[in-house]
């Protein structure tokens, strides 16, 4: 946690290393099967206007499962991120449901309330944002996974598909009653 109303000119610079447990409970919260290294450095600095900018880079290693197959797949992360944050940023709702809606302006500020900053709560967001959300394990396919067909005979000419919509289309052609 950062308190801004303590931080000086030069801002704040932090390492954020992760003890074995942390990474268990990281991995756990985001659906990995393991998170071996994870650490950050991060900076966070007060700009004119109100503007609180936290950047930073965050490396490691997570272990997804392949969704094909399975199998665990190893990512190796180097990411760099920059957020900024602002006072006084009105969120929009939606007026039907009432949630938050995401800001049209891809650069806008996030709203900052208080004078505490979650940093590594920030850093946990964006290791969630850099995982690959589609893990697959090199040169599998598609067809290695799906179910084969029974009774092992091939057929030799492909299958004829019958179109979906063949039954409207013989409706078309008989003429209408009642009109």
């Amino acid at each position: 946690m950062v308190d801004l109303d303590k931080l000086g000119n030069n801002g704040a610079a932090l390492e954020i290393s992760t003890t074995e447990s942390e990474r268990a409970a990281l991995a756990k919260r985001f659906g990995f099967l393991g998170l071996p290294a994870f650490s950050a450095r991060v900076t966070v600095d007060r700009r004119p206007g109100g503007q609180v900018v936290v950047e930073g880079r965050l490396k490691g290693r997570i272990v997804q499962a392949c969704i094909l197959s399975l199998e665990p797949v190893a990512q190796e992360l180097d990411d760099a991120f920059r957020l900024v944050f602002a006072e006084n940023v009105a969120e929009e709702h939606d007026p039907e449901s009432g949630e938050a809606l995401l800001n049209s302006q891809g650069d806008a500020p996030e709203p900052l309330s208080g004078n505490m900053l979650d940093v590594g709560e920030i850093v946990a967001e964006q290791l969630s944002l850099t995982a690959d959300p589609y893990p697959r394990r090199p040169g599998i396919k598609l067809e290695d996974v799906l179910p084969k067909p029974k009774g092992g005979a091939r057929r030799s000419a492909p299958e004829q598909r019958r179109h979906p919509f063949a039954g409207l289309a013989a409706l078309k052609d008989k003429p209408r009653r009642g009109r």
